[in-house]
């Protein structure tokens, strides 16, 4: 068996949330929400109404949170990874924290389980145990990556 063969990789798959603001399309929103909160409560408290300046500040506040915690989110990542060693799955937190999850390929099953309630969850059994991955794609992602799961592991399991 050449070494060549020994170290072929069946499946190398990073999933990551989508976040389609970039971060110049961030700046641009942030400038629009703080320049309208500014501008309106200017007007009220030139009007007398001094008190809503201060939510239209706390306004741009919670709209700037709610994006840096959105933002924040965005860094998790899982990588799934089969070669004939073995199926890794790397999960990566919001907070850069990393685990490793090692299985059996062997015996490893990909379910795409749908419910009308939820939304589909892309399941991986083995041995009596269920991993769940790629929690924040969406459902068409979900059916591509078990279908490149499924492929992988019919590879690796015909491999002689």
């Amino acid at each position: 068996m050449s070494r060549e063969h020994d170290d072929k990789v069946y499946l190398d798959a990073t999933l990551r949330p989508n976040r389609s603001l970039s971060r110049a399309g961030f700046l641009f929103v942030m400038s629009a929400v703080a320049l309208g909160g500014f501008g309106i409560g200017t007007a009220f408290f030139l009007a007398g109404a001094w008190p809503v300046a201060g939510f239209c500040g706390l306004e741009i506040l919670l709209v700037y949170i709610a994006f840096k915690v959105n933002f924040r989110a965005g860094r998790r990542r899982e990588r799934l990874f089969l070669n004939r060693d073995g199926f890794q799955i790397f999960r990566i937190s919001p907070k850069g924290e990393e685990t490793v999850e090692r299985l059996e390929p062997t015996w490893l099953s990909v379910d795409l389980v749908l419910s009308r309630q939820r939304q589909p969850r892309l399941i991986l059994r083995s041995h009596g145990k269920e991993w769940e991955v790629g929690r924040f794609l969406a459902p068409f992602e979900k059916a591509e990556v078990a279908d490149a799961l499924r492929v992988a592991l019919g590879r690796y399991r015909a491999r002689a």
